[in-house]
């Protein structure tokens, strides 16, 4: 069975966040990928308490592309240890998923 994911990664600025997201619609391995922010982040990185405003992408595709997508964001991702998770989606609109799919590769070859 066909299992959609939205996978969520940060970045520091809109323009890495805007990059990430063309190379991904670009080669279809997400449908849309919607920036959000700028949002504040509280997290401990090497001993301390840290606070940055950062950009969030939303990006929607197949379970099958998530090694792809993982491998582009990585290449094209400024941070050291980015942050790199994806949610199955449990539900949507028929027509929704029925755009989503249309917009992707049918595999992870193309």
């Amino acid at each position: 069975m066909e299992t959609f994911i939205q996978v969520t990664t940060t970045t520091e600025t809109k323009e890495d966040a805007e990059r990430i997201a063309l190379a991904l619609v670009e080669a279809r391995l997400a449908a849309c990928v919607q920036i959000v922010g700028p949002i504040e982040s509280i997290y401990r990185w090497k001993g301390r308490i840290e606070t940055a405003g950062e950009w969030l992408c939303l990006i929607k595709s197949r379970e099958e592309h998530y090694g792809a997508i993982e491998q582009t964001i990585l290449s094209l991702h400024p941070y050291e240890t980015p942050e790199i998770v994806a949610f199955a989606m449990n539900g949507g609109s028929r027509d929704y998923l029925d755009w989503l799919r249309g917009q992707l590769a049918a595999s992870c070859e193309e």
